[in-house]
């Protein structure tokens, strides 16, 4: 057989044929034509992922809430919790992906893995869940990093203290629109250059966190001692909170946002060569790699910690923006101004700009593949591509829903609020989904791919269900005592309104027409 092989081979060199990549075989045999580029290596599939996760974006954006709720003991010891159960659910999603490299990711996954019965119901509901999270995390990270610009055009300018300038929410949702259309137009641009940008991206935020986590603690003139960093728990976080335990678990959040949208390998494997493999190693890589780098980055910024309530304070410099107050704080005690820390935020604000970018080319190929299958309203108009072999209205369609998400700040903030944990919650019931179809329905039927768990798959795959569970109850409690209007966790208000949407349209309307997904050969 082996030398027939050969032949066959040597035959199709010599008569001019390429032969197909494994994972445009493998796209072949699951009923799509190549219609995207495959232009993409296992490094810039990791870098896509990598830099989304971002680990600068997650902790800069977040810090307030680790400090508020546990302080440097839910930063130090509540990230590897969070870590070790987000590598099962990255473990699990890599072996699915290596049998289903396809860019439909999660929502496919799901429809083969729930058995010809529950394939439409269990494709719906995986990939409406997911594409609102991707949509709601694009929504947050763009406007963190229009706060993070207003906060430097504040201490540019003198700081809070000192009569700088603060923009009014309605300048801060215009520096959002105008991110989001900076965004939009980068991903219009073909995938070899997009390919770059997103390598570019992921060396930026290891070589960011490196110089951060070095030039900060180094500076600052008072350093935190090792006993506070490793051992000192916040409990006086004015929300009426007392409990130990439960303090400590809100503070997962943090970690938890971070370590969100590995899932971006998924969507990419149609654009990368040998996708059945490369596509779990950029999954498995970049959790890993942002494991290792973002305690690094939590260390280095804690040990220039020095006063928690006054970092949290709306008084200070940086109007109560923990990190950027640490950074400004620690250049200008040794110098005499804050233009070094000014620039330190400068160094985080563009690589949150790299984030909110490969975000939109992970919503745009879920856009795409979706509405491939007929799930979207306007369907035949999202997953068209243009001469550069990008699918173009999806950009923009994601670009826009994500600016009008945002609208809800202009109305509360906290409303606003909801919208970091609905993109967390929401993406991970998207990763779970498939992952319990797998360990359930289609335990036995399994094909597994190159990549895959072998006999732990079941027992890895059931610890990422029920750490997803955990976390979709823990981030939906009350943060606050007494609730009021003002204090309440809209988080599940909002999610419940999705849940009802979802399967209201699906019992109204998609039942009747959605069949899964749609081979396309």
């Amino acid at each position: 057989m082996g030398s027939a092989s050969a032949r066959s081979h040597s035959h199709a060199l010599a008569e001019g044929y390429v032969p197909l990549d494994s994972s445009h075989v493998r796209l072949q045999e699951l009923g799509y034509k190549q219609e995207l580029k495959r232009d993409l290596s296992v490094i810039s599939n990791f870098a896509f992922s990598f830099s989304i996760i971002s680990v600068l974006t997650g902790v800069t954006t977040l810090y307030n809430i680790g400090l508020n709720y546990g302080g440097t003991v839910s930063f130090v010891y509540g990230w590897f919790i969070v870590s070790a159960f987000t590598m099962t659910v990255a473990l699990s999603m890599a072996e699915i992906c290596s049998s289903y490299p396809t860019s439909g990711g999660l929502y496919y996954w799901s429809a083969k893995l729930a058995g010809p019965r529950w394939a439409p119901f269990a494709s719906w509901i995986t990939g409406w869940f997911n594409i609102v999270g991707q949509w709601a995390m694009t929504t947050s990270v763009d406007f963190s990093l229009a706060l993070l610009i207003q906060v430097i055009i504040l201490l540019s300018t003198g700081g809070k203290n000192g009569g700088g300038y603060e923009a009014s929410k309605y300048v801060v949702i215009a520096f959002h629109a105008v991110i989001l259309l900076l965004h939009g137009i980068i991903n219009s641009l073909p995938i070899s250059l997009l390919s770059f940008l997103g390598q570019l991206a992921a060396i930026w935020n290891v070589l960011g966190v490196f110089v951060l986590m070095i030039v900060i603690p180094s500076v600052a003139t008072e350093r935190a001692s090792a006993k506070f960093v490793f051992t000192h728990f916040n409990t006086e976080n004015g929300d009426g909170i007392s409990n130990r335990l439960y303090i400590f678990l809100l503070g997962f959040l943090m970690s938890q946002y971070t370590l969100v949208g590995f899932d971006a390998s998924a969507y990419m494997t149609e654009e990368t060569r040998d996708a059945d493999i490369n596509g779990p190693k950029g999954i498995i890589s970049a959790v890993g790699i942002s494991v290792i780098v973002g305690w690094g980055y939590i260390l280095g910024i804690t040990f220039a910690v020095s006063d928690i309530p006054y970092l949290l304070s709306e008084d200070n410099d940086a109007g109560g923006y923990a990190i950027a107050e640490v950074f400004y704080l620690a250049f200008k005690k040794r110098y005499g101004h804050g233009t070094g820390g000014i620039i330190c935020l400068v160094i985080v604000a563009v690589a949150i700009f790299f984030c909110g970018m490969s975000s939109v080319t992970s919503n745009s190929r879920m856009v795409y593949a979706f509405s491939r299958d007929g799930a979207m309203p306007i369907s035949s108009l999202w997953h068209k591509v243009n001469r550069q072999e990008v699918p173009i209205y999806a950009v923009w369609l994601s670009v826009s829903i994500s600016f009008s998400m945002a609208l809800t700040s202009l109305g509360s903030i906290v409303a606003f609020e909801a919208m970091v944990s609905i993109a967390t919650i929401g993406l991970y019931i998207a990763y779970a989904l498939p992952i319990f179809f797998r360990v359930t329905l289609a335990q036995k039927d399994f094909v597994p791919g190159p990549f895959n768990l072998g006999r732990y798959g079941v027992i890895v795959g059931w610890v990422a269900v029920l750490w997803v569970l955990i976390i979709s109850i823990l981030f939906s409690l009350p943060v606050s005592y007494p609730i009021t209007i003002e204090t309440l966790n809209y988080t599940p208000v909002a999610f419940g309104c999705l849940l009802i949407l979802v399967v209201s349209f699906w019992l109204i309307s998609g039942r009747r027409w959605f069949k899964g997904p749609v081979t396309n050969i």
